[in-house]
């Protein structure tokens, strides 16, 4: 049983800008204004020859959503009931976003660990010139002489 004076204090959110995110980092906090979103096709896996699939999975659904502030813009991945919050023109709070990489490429993303939330309308315009997700990384292992 936690006593009143044993309560942990909850730490206040550090917001970033978009500009700010590098790959390979989480626990992001953002105020963003959706752009545009796009349903991506899922593909449905096969069942595995002698796997027990006893009920069928229910589809994802996930969208490529373009997001940015007056810094930068970059692809987020909704997925399921994220897709209902990420339309066009709604500005959002994501808490706790991670970045992700794919094909060389940065895409943000909230998981079971964080949270997105709708916000009141945001006075900024997003800056679509500096796409953070067009930028292509490519890992490089170095080797301890």
């Amino acid at each position: 049983m936690a006593t009143a004076g044993t309560a942990t204090a909850k730490r206040k959110p550090v917001f970033v800008k978009v500009e700010q995110l590098k790959p390979g980092t989480t626990g992001h906090t953002l105020t963003v204004k959706v752009v545009d979103s796009n349903p991506v096709v899922p593909t449905t896996r096969k069942a595995r020859p002698g796997s027990s699939m006893s009920r069928p999975s229910q589809p994802s659904r996930i969208a490529e959503c373009l997001i940015g502030d007056e810094t930068g813009c970059i692809l987020f991945t909704a997925r399921n009931d994220q897709v209902d919050i990420m339309k066009p023109g709604e500005t959002v709070i994501l808490r706790n976003s991670r970045i992700d990489m794919f094909k060389g490429t940065m895409r943000l993303g909230v998981d079971k660990w964080g949270r997105i939330e709708a916000t009141e309308p945001a006075s900024f315009t997003v800056k679509e010139d500096n796409n953070l997700s067009l930028v292509e990384y490519e890992l490089i292992n170095v080797n301890d002489q």
